[in-house]
């Protein structure tokens, strides 16, 4: 029960139920059930990119590409059905895109040696840029969305399914495939060693690389699925799709508990850091603060986040010294008499 209590996740939880109740009594509207519940369908987006990305980071690396990857896969959709293609093989087309998008960012980072953070940053801007050039083949230039979907694809945009919205059922899903895989498979506890040392990992036997590899696979292959839930829920594909999702999904992971240092994170607690996010953004809406005051927020929050982590390493570090020297001093106290 103890370790319970004093888990990072039961934290969140206390500071999602804080959060809710302020904006509750700021208006009283906010705590309606039912926007609640539909109220998701506006921040899932960053859900989905936040919990693949929660293994990156755990892994020792870091992909912010995502923001890019969640246009570009809309955008092959969008083109493959101008074309005439049928319905499954766009959407095929978009998820291969966002997974060849993650592969590319591992090979790159694996035989180059530079820093994730600047192969991805580049990435990300190549990515957008792709899917700029890409959008003109169906007559979209700048950022003019390619529509005309076929009715049974916009129609999940706004399905519901045992009174869920579809795409809360599907953030659902991968939180539940992305749990089982981080935290009860013997992959999940090789994303956990590589992270902790890599040097370490290879001498037990652990294929570090393809590791790194499935886990930009898997934040491309999510970023696609989040790219195609957009282009359902707004009835067209566009370049900036994904543009909102950079810093509020690195905040939800890092929030969530991953540690910037690798090695250290949880699904579930970026899952619960993905509702605060997008509560607070909507209960700042519901009470009149402009969209620009809360991104600044978020920027804040992430800041916020690496410091409270980084204090609580610190913290840890200090009690666990402080025992070993009191030990140390009884046992010599003990011996002297």
């Amino acid at each position: 029960m103890r370790k319970i209590i004093f888990r990072w996740e039961t934290a969140l939880l206390l500071m999602l139920f804080v959060e809710l109740a302020i904006f509750g009594l700021v208006n009283p509207r906010f705590l309606n059930l039912t926007n609640l519940i539909y109220g998701v369908s506006d921040f899932v987006q960053i859900g989905m990119v936040a919990l693949p990305l929660t293994l990156v980071i755990i892994a020792g690396g870091i992909d912010v590409s995502f923001a890019s990857v969640i246009g570009l896969a809309a955008i092959i959709f969008g083109v493959a059905n101008y074309y005439g293609m049928p319905l499954p093989v766009c959407i095929a087309m978009a998820l291969v895109t966002g997974s060849l998008c993650g592969l590319l960012n591992a090979t790159v980072v694996h035989l180059s040696k530079i820093q994730p953070l600047v192969v991805t940053l580049g990435s990300l801007y190549l990515f957008q840029g792709a899917a700029t050039v890409t959008s003109g083949l169906a007559g979209a230039g700048g950022y003019e969305g390619i529509g005309n979907f076929p009715d049974v694809f916009n129609a999940f945009g706004y399905a519901e399914f045992a009174g869920l919205p579809a795409s809360l059922i599907l953030f659902l899903s991968l939180a539940a495939i992305l749990v089982i895989l981080l935290h009860f498979t013997r992959f999940g506890r090789a994303v956990f060693l590589t992270g902790q040392s890599e040097s370490a990992a290879h001498f037990a036997g652990i294929p570090v690389g393809r590791v790194q590899t499935i886990t930009y696979v898997t934040t491309g292959l999510c970023a696609a699925i989040a790219g195609l839930a957009l282009s359902a829920y707004f009835g067209s594909a566009r370049v900036d799709l994904g543009s909102s999702t950079l810093l509020p999904a690195v905040t939800a992971a890092v929030l969530g508990g991953a540690s910037i240092y690798g090695g250290q994170g949880s699904i579930i607690g970026t899952f619960i850091a993905t509702f605060v996010i997008g509560y607070l953004h909507q209960g700042l809406q519901s009470a009149g603060v402009p969209s620009q005051i809360s991104s600044a927020l978020s920027g804040g929050l992430l800041v916020i986040a690496v410091a409270l982590r980084h204090g609580a390493a610190m913290l840890a570090d200090f009690i666990a010294v402080t025992r070993q020297q009191k030990a140390k001093r009884v046992a010599v106290l003990s011996g002297g008499e």
